[in-house]
Protein backbone atom coordinates (compact mmCIF):
# COMPACT_ATOMS: atom_id res chain seq x y z
CA UNK A 1 0.00 0.00 0.00
CA UNK A 2 0.97 3.70 -0.17
CA UNK A 3 1.71 3.64 3.24
CA UNK A 4 4.06 1.51 3.14
CA UNK A 5 7.12 3.60 1.16
CA UNK A 6 9.73 5.08 2.07
CA UNK A 7 10.12 8.75 2.37
CA UNK A 8 12.10 9.02 -0.94
CA UNK A 9 9.50 6.99 -2.82
CA UNK A 10 6.64 9.87 -1.71
CA UNK A 11 9.12 12.39 -2.19
CA UNK A 12 9.81 11.26 -5.75
CA UNK A 13 5.69 10.42 -6.61
CA UNK A 14 5.40 14.28 -5.34
CA UNK A 15 7.81 15.85 -7.39
CA UNK A 16 6.93 14.00 -10.44
CA UNK A 17 3.68 14.54 -10.39
CA UNK A 18 3.96 18.44 -9.61
CA UNK A 19 6.77 19.24 -12.19
CA UNK A 20 4.04 17.03 -14.83
CA UNK A 21 1.42 19.49 -13.43
CA UNK A 22 3.73 22.47 -14.58
CA UNK A 23 4.16 21.06 -18.35
CA UNK A 24 0.12 20.54 -18.62
CA UNK A 25 -0.53 24.13 -17.61
CA UNK A 26 2.69 25.41 -19.61
CA UNK A 27 1.45 23.24 -22.68
CA UNK A 28 -1.92 24.56 -22.11
CA UNK A 29 -0.59 28.26 -22.37
CA UNK A 30 0.87 27.23 -25.67
CA UNK A 31 -1.89 26.09 -27.28
CA UNK A 32 -3.53 28.97 -26.24
CA UNK A 33 -0.92 31.18 -27.72
CA UNK A 34 -0.72 29.19 -30.84
CA UNK A 35 -4.36 29.16 -31.18
CA UNK A 36 -4.50 32.82 -31.02
CA UNK A 37 -1.85 33.06 -33.09
CA UNK A 38 -3.75 30.58 -36.15
CA UNK A 39 -6.52 32.93 -35.72
CA UNK A 40 -4.66 35.69 -36.73
CA UNK A 41 -2.61 34.35 -39.55
CA UNK A 42 -4.03 30.89 -40.30
CA UNK A 43 -0.93 29.35 -41.30
CA UNK A 44 -0.18 25.67 -41.70
CA UNK A 45 3.22 26.05 -39.61
CA UNK A 46 0.39 27.73 -36.75
CA UNK A 47 -1.49 24.04 -37.36
CA UNK A 48 1.84 21.91 -36.81
CA UNK A 49 2.03 23.67 -33.43
CA UNK A 50 -1.62 23.45 -32.58
CA UNK A 51 -1.22 19.49 -32.95
CA UNK A 52 2.54 19.06 -31.56
CA UNK A 53 1.14 20.83 -28.59
CA UNK A 54 -1.85 18.73 -28.58
CA UNK A 55 -0.38 15.35 -28.44
CA UNK A 56 2.06 16.23 -25.97
CA UNK A 57 -0.15 17.62 -23.92
CA UNK A 58 -2.10 14.49 -24.11
CA UNK A 59 1.17 12.04 -22.98
CA UNK A 60 2.57 14.81 -20.29
CA UNK A 61 -1.28 14.18 -18.81
CA UNK A 62 -1.22 10.66 -19.03
CA UNK A 63 2.26 9.90 -17.33
CA UNK A 64 1.32 12.86 -14.47
CA UNK A 65 -2.05 10.85 -14.14
CA UNK A 66 0.23 7.98 -14.03
CA UNK A 67 2.54 9.23 -11.48
CA UNK A 68 -0.31 10.16 -9.33
CA UNK A 69 -2.51 6.88 -9.11
CA UNK A 70 -0.71 6.11 -5.74
CA UNK A 71 -1.33 9.63 -4.33
CA UNK A 72 -5.17 9.56 -5.78
CA UNK A 73 -5.76 5.62 -4.73
CA UNK A 74 -3.56 5.21 -1.44
CA UNK A 75 -5.89 2.25 -0.70
CA UNK A 76 -4.90 0.02 -3.62
CA UNK A 77 -1.98 -2.76 -3.29
CA UNK A 78 0.79 -1.28 -5.73
CA UNK A 79 2.78 -4.54 -4.74
CA UNK A 80 2.36 -5.48 -8.45
CA UNK A 81 5.83 -6.96 -10.41
CA UNK A 82 5.19 -5.22 -13.61
CA UNK A 83 4.70 -1.82 -10.98
CA UNK A 84 7.87 -1.15 -10.04
CA UNK A 85 7.62 2.15 -7.56
CA UNK A 86 10.81 3.41 -6.90
CA UNK A 87 12.62 3.41 -10.45
CA UNK A 88 10.05 4.18 -13.12
CA UNK A 89 9.36 7.72 -10.93
CA UNK A 90 12.85 8.47 -10.77
CA UNK A 91 12.69 8.50 -15.19
CA UNK A 92 9.32 10.12 -15.18
CA UNK A 93 10.95 13.05 -12.90
CA UNK A 94 14.20 13.41 -14.88
CA UNK A 95 11.43 13.40 -17.98
CA UNK A 96 9.43 16.26 -16.70
CA UNK A 97 12.13 17.94 -15.72
CA UNK A 98 13.81 18.41 -19.14
CA UNK A 99 10.59 19.04 -20.71
CA UNK A 100 9.91 21.61 -18.48
CA UNK A 101 12.70 23.46 -19.15
CA UNK A 102 12.08 22.73 -22.71
CA UNK A 103 9.00 23.83 -21.82
CA UNK A 104 9.53 27.20 -20.27
CA UNK A 105 12.15 28.20 -22.95
CA UNK A 106 9.47 27.34 -25.86
CA UNK A 107 6.78 29.39 -23.57
CA UNK A 108 9.09 32.21 -23.06
CA UNK A 109 10.07 32.58 -26.73
CA UNK A 110 6.13 32.21 -27.70
CA UNK A 111 4.64 34.89 -25.45
CA UNK A 112 7.70 37.27 -26.43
Amino acid sequence: MFTDFGPATVFLLYTSVAIGAANVILLIGLLYAYWKTYQEIRSKFTIGLLYFASFLLLQNFAITLASALPLLLPHIPYNIPSYDLDRPHIGFLFVNLVQLIALSILYKITRE
